[in-house]
């Protein structure tokens, strides 16, 4: 192993980065180039382009985590062969005192099972996560199957978005605190919301703009337009005023959604991220709805 007769050193170093980038420069002993192509490759491919995708316009948070990702697919094949090339440039170069397999398994261990994850972690809460919607409360905007982008800096102190009459909000459920559900927000603390057969009010603005075909209306309020679904059976009446630190959600499909028509208001506190583009879609089938991909969510 160590004088390259049944295993080159130059292959070592490359598959050492292939496993995790610069790793293979550490065995070259180049900690300082090491450490830079594995920082490089941490920040670009979780927290940089997640910063940057969700200051850029709903339609662009695809493609900036895709362009992450292939920033970051190139900085692991560079590691690749910059190991694979110095190891080869120099086969005897004698090996530091520090070049032992307890070191390698020391540093894969806290970059892979420390650094790493934690990147993902404090992404997937202050900026970008994924989620998969397992209903059709939210039709025609939001299909059953829909795999979404939200963004998570949302509703915190020192965000850059408050939540606002329209968003599609993520909450956690207040029945069950292990849920969490997808409605959109149609009442702020202090808004008067009126529903009557058909047609929702908000603080005495009717919010149905016109009808869009059998059982479908379309919605407006502060710049949002949607389409929302009514089942036939449809008539319940309900007048409320959103007490302070709460939200008043419905869901677009209102025949088949659980919302504050049920489970009364949500506390603000609660609305933790706010949907932005749709990246994946299967219908219950298993079909895959291309044309849903990249769809920004209004």
């Amino acid at each position: 192993m160590t004088n390259g007769r049944t295993f080159p050193a130059h292959w070592r170093a490359a598959l050492m980065s292939m496993v995790l980038p610069g790793f293979g420069q550490l065995a070259n002993g180049r900690p300082n180039r090491a450490i830079w192509l594995f920082l490089g490759f941490a920040l670009v491919s979780v927290p940089l382009m997640s910063w940057i995708a969700i200051r850029l316009p709903q339609g662009w948070t695809l493609p900036a985590l895709v362009a992450s990702l292939a920033a970051a697919i190139a900085i692991w094949l560079a590691s690749v062969i910059d190991a694979w090339r110095d190891a080869r440039r120099q086969p005897d170069r004698p090996h530091l005192p520090w070049q032992t397999g307890g070191a390698y398994l020391l540093v894969f261990l806290i970059c892979n099972g420390l650094m790493l994850p934690a990147l993902v972690s404090h992404v997937r809460e202050h900026y970008v996560a994924s989620w998969r919607i397992p209903s059709a409360s939210m039709a025609p905007a939001i299909l059953r199957g829909d795999v979404l982008f939200a963004d998570m800096s949302y509703n915190c102190p020192g965000c850059a978005r408050a939540v606002a009459r329209g968003d599609v909000g993520i909450f956690t459920y207040p029945n069950d605190r292990t849920l969490v559900y997808i409605k959109r927000v149609v009442g702020l603390p202090g808004d008067q919301v009126r529903i009557a057969g058909r047609q929702v009010w908000v603080n005495q603005v009717p919010l149905a703009e016109a009808p869009a075909g059998a059982g479908t209306v379309t919605e407006r309020i502060d710049g949002h337009r949607w389409l929302v679904e009514w089942d036939d059976a449809e008539g319940a009446e309900l007048a409320v005023t959103v007490p302070p630190g709460s939200v008043f959600v419905l869901g677009d499909n209102r025949g088949q959604s659980k919302d504050s028509r049920h489970f009364g208001t949500v506390p603000l506190s609660d609305v933790v991220g706010r949907a932005r583009q749709v990246w994946f879609s299967k219908d219950p089938g298993g079909s895959v709805r291309w044309s849903r991909v990249g769809q920004a969510i209004e």
